[in-house]
């Protein structure tokens, strides 16, 4: 059986962009967002898989000065704030961002700039 590019397993095209939420759920989908990367590795491995725009399996711990494991711990706060997916590939997992998430997360970011009844 062929292995299947990194590209097919788990980065289709990107969905539609996620519906941004109003008011109070806008604040706590966004403060889950802004935690998820309140982490400067985790901020960098989201700039190393935007950067490759494809799957990236064994890769970013060799672009981290992070242990294996911290770097896998990582992965998972991204992959539960819907920022990353990760298909499993025989003994290892590939990843990528999850687009969608990241057009809702610059989406809600911009909305703190936006005027309530002209007040700032």
């Amino acid at each position: 059986m062929a292995l299947r590019e990194p590209q097919e397993l788990c980065c289709p095209p990107a969905q539609a962009v996620l519906e941004v939420p109003e008011g109070a759920a806008a604040d706590e989908r966004l403060a889950q967002l802004a935690k998820a990367l309140g982490h400067p590795a985790r901020v960098a491995i989201v700039r190393i898989l935007l950067r490759r725009a494809s799957c990236v399996c064994g890769e970013i711990v060799d672009e981290l000065p992070l242990a294996q494991s911290t770097v896998s711990q990582h992965l998972k706060v991204l992959k539960e704030a819907g920022l990353i997916r990760g298909e499993v590939d025989g003994p290892r997992v590939c990843y990528c961002v999850e687009p969608a998430t990241v057009q809702l997360f610059k989406a809600l970011v911009q909305r703190l700039e936006e005027v309530e009844d002209g007040c700032l």
